[in-house]
């Protein structure tokens, strides 16, 4: 069912954009949600592609920014791959980019039109239009140090989608 879609969505963002085969991996990259962060995407291109299919289908955009370098980045990753649920409601209601920061690429140039970050992994969340709506460290997601677990609280990540859904 979700290639399908997924094939569906490429279909109609070929018809209606004029795009080149590598666009085509750009496009592919967005629906890919769990993908690596990845210094050589065209953050702005990828955002672009976002805005367009988000007002297509009516959704959100979510910027997820981070690195590959980032543990608490594949943490968060981890918790929605572990949890169909939540994974589920993410892609019913956002089409996500991952924008890369590391030393190959700071992708300054596109993080400079959002506010200041003070951690990873950082979330932006744009209306379909691509306009900020939500800014969000996710370290208020996390358990409290002095807890047993570590990671995410799958509540309070779930309760901000829902919130950012609206």
């Amino acid at each position: 069912m979700k290639s399908r879609l997924f094939s569906a969505i490429i279909l109609i963002l070929t018809i209606t954009l004029p795009v080149s085969a590598q666009s085509i991996d750009s496009v592919k990259m967005i629906f890919e949600n769990h993908r690596k962060y990845d210094p050589s995407a065209n953050a702005e291109e990828n955002i672009q592609y976002a805005v367009v299919t988000a007002k297509k289908l009516n959704k959100r955009i979510i910027l997820d920014v981070g690195g590959e370098w980032c543990s608490w980045c594949h943490r968060l990753d981890s918790l929605f791959i572990r949890n169909k649920d939540l994974n589920d409601y993410l892609n019913e209601h956002y089409i996500v980019v991952k924008i890369n920061v590391s030393k190959e690429n700071k992708n300054e140039a596109v993080l400079s039109k959002y506010p200041k970050i003070s951690g990873y992994p950082y979330i932006f969340v744009l209306n379909k239009k691509g306009k900020l709506v939500y800014s969000q460290n996710t370290e208020e997601w996390e358990y409290p140090k002095d807890s047993p677990i570590k990671g995410y609280n799958k509540e309070k990540v779930f309760e901000s989608l829902k919130k950012w859904a609206k």
